[in-house]
Formats: C-alpha cells, structure tokens, sequence
C-alpha cells in the first residue's frame, strides 16, 4: 500500500513534455542556421569534435532529472506492515440534496457549500465511525460506499456538485430507500442517516420510506440548510452566473428553506432536526447524537508504517544533473570507442 504525501506536485511533470518541444524547436532552429551559414558537410569537418547526440543525451538526462524530482516532491510512502486493529463506532451515512436550489446564496457561499462543509467537518471529529455519502436531487445516487477511509470520503465531497444529477428535484423518499440498502452490516444496531436538504420541490412518498428506515434501525437526523427568507436560485453556466432562474410569467423564483418535511422525517424516525446556519453547533449536534449511541466493535486490516521514499527519486535527480553537467556537447574517446549513434565507416562506403 503507498499514499502520496504532496500529490500536487505531479503537476510539475507538465514540464517534461515542455523540455522536450522546446529541444526539438531549437535543435531545428539550429538546423537552419548552419544551412545557411554554409554546407553541413564542410561544417562537420570544420568541427570534427562536436557531438550530433550529445545535445540528444543531455536532453534524456535533464528529463529524467525533472521528472524524478517531482516525484521526490511529491514523497510516496509505502505501507511496510499491514495491522488488524479494533474499532468501535457506528455506521453513518450523508445523504446531500445537489438540486439547482441548493445554489442559492442566503448562506454564504451557498447551500451546496454550506453542507458539504458540515460534512467535512463533521469527518473531522470522526475517528473510529465508517462513513458513506449518497448525493440526491431528481433521483438519489450512491457517491462512496461505506468506509472508516475519511480521506476518500473528503475526495468524494470535493467533487460533489449540482451538475452531477441532470434530473431536478428533491428525491428525499428515494436518498432514504437507496440508504436503507446501504448499510451492508447486518450486526450494527446504531445506524445514523444526516439528511442535509432545503426541503424545496420533494416528492410524495417520504413517509413509507421514513417508515421503513426506522424498522431497519436507521435514525434520520435532518439538517436545514438555507433561511426563510429565501434567495434566487443563480443560473450557471460552465461555472458562472449568468442570471437567476425565473418561471413561466419571467420573475425571479426566490427559493426557501422549507422545514416542515425535515422535521417529520426526524420526529417519525426517532430523530432530530437541527439549522444548518452555524457549523459548530450542527457538528457539536451531530457528535453528541452519535456519542450517545451504543457503539460496535469491528476489526479492520490497515498498513502502518509508512515510509518516506522521496530520497530514492532525489539521489536519482541530482545523479542525473550531475551526469548532464559533466557532459560536454564535443566528442570524447570512450563515446568514440563505443560507437553507440555514428555508422561505420565500411557502412558508408
């Protein structure tokens, strides 16, 4: 097993194929000139002792160098022993409305933000809990299955947007059913479904799926995200704001944060409904609510033991830099004895 510790720095091997497009420009460039200047066999004998590969050489060795030490920046780690460790915690899943109305702005940034930032930070109390993320708006989508890896659920998160579900709408019915499947532990008494929503353009049928969810030991906590006041619903397109979504007579549809249904889903399945407008104090909800339940011991296999490896991919760049210093672009002897890239002289008669 490997992590990277800095994978940003993969980006840096963009400059690979840069190196090698600008080598081939000015070995062209320099092509032309000597063409110019005069024959290009009477330069040759003019200059016996100038290299045609060297420059080819030194070109492989630079690129080497670069890419190695992006990879040295990125450090990889790998895992030298695998451990089973007990954990104790409950199953929670986060089922998160995307539909357009979640871009609203009466909670900065907007909706969508607001609850994925709940969530991660939620993800930041968890320890020993395994989480799972289902994303809903016309239909309900499984995003992550469940895992006690919190580093993939932030991953998973981080790509969640309105754009990922093109039916509109606000499955709630639907997010309860496809999480009732979701829990795949049989033996988990506590099973915690956060429903983060606005509450607006819900379908009929919550109440059998609430129902059913309850029987099989879910409890739903509800969270609201927006304010009563309400606000536009923005139109983007590829990522900008060119308007806000207006109705059939053209004004502007003002979207609110409609409670009621949020909080029948809680009271009917021995839940709770919070406001999501201030994070601490949703998070503190969430955690006591889940500190309070009866936890489950489970094992789980995970490696330990990373070890750094940036050194190996270092030693390599500085090995190749040096080698790229010290050749010289002019013929030497042993290049000459070996004979790797220049034809015979037999051959060329």
């Amino acid at each position: 097993m490997y992590e990277l510790d800095n994978p940003y720095y993969l980006y840096l091997l963009a400059a690979v194929p840069v190196v090698v497009v600008l080598f081939i420009a000015m070995m062209a460039w320099k092509r032309r000139i000597r063409k110019r200047f005069g024959d290009t066999r009477l330069l040759r004998e003019l200059a016996p002792e100038r290299s045609s590969n060297k420059p080819l050489l030194k070109m492989v060795l630079a690129v080497i160098a670069i890419a190695a030490l992006s990879i040295a920046l990125v450090n990889p780690k790998i895992g030298s022993r695998l451990e089973t460790v007990k954990r104790e915690g409950v199953d929670i899943v986060f089922a998160l409305d995307v539909s357009k109305s979640m871009l609203a702005e009466d909670i900065q940034p907007n909706r969508l933000a607001k609850a994925k930032q709940l969530i991660s930070r939620t993800l930041d109390e968890l320890v020993s809990d395994r989480v799972g993320i289902i994303i809903y708006a016309g239909q309900a989508y499984p995003q992550l299955p469940i895992t006690t890896d919190y580093g993939a659920a932030r991953l998973f998160l981080q790509s969640v947007d309105t754009e990922i579900i093109p039916t509109q709408g606000t499955a709630i019915a639907e997010a309860i059913e496809l999480a009732t499947e979701y829990f795949d532990d049989e033996d988990q008494k506590n099973r915690v479904l956060v429903l983060l929503s606005d509450g607006e353009d819900h379908e009929e049928g919550y109440e059998e799926a609430t129902q059913k969810a309850k029987e099989n030991g879910i409890t739903i906590l509800t969270v609201g995200i927006g304010t009563a006041q309400g606000a536009p619903i923005p139109d983007m397109r590829n990522g900008y704001r060119i308007g806000y979504k207006r109705d059939e007579a053209g004004e502007v549809v003002v979207t609110q944060l409609q409670t009621d249904i949020l909080k029948k889903i809680a009271s009917q399945s021995n839940g709770e409904y919070v406001n999501g407008s201030n994070t601490r104090q949703v998070v503190k909800f969430l955690m006591d609510t889940i500190a309070d339940m009866e936890k489950k011991e489970f094992e789980s296999q995970v490696f330990s033991d990373y070890e750094d490896q940036f050194q190996w991919f270092l030693g390599i760049a500085l090995l190749f830099l040096v080698l790229d210093t010290c050749i010289l672009e002019r013929k030497t002897q042993w290049f000459k004895r070996l004979n790797l890239f220049e034809k015979n002289e037999e051959d060329t008669k």
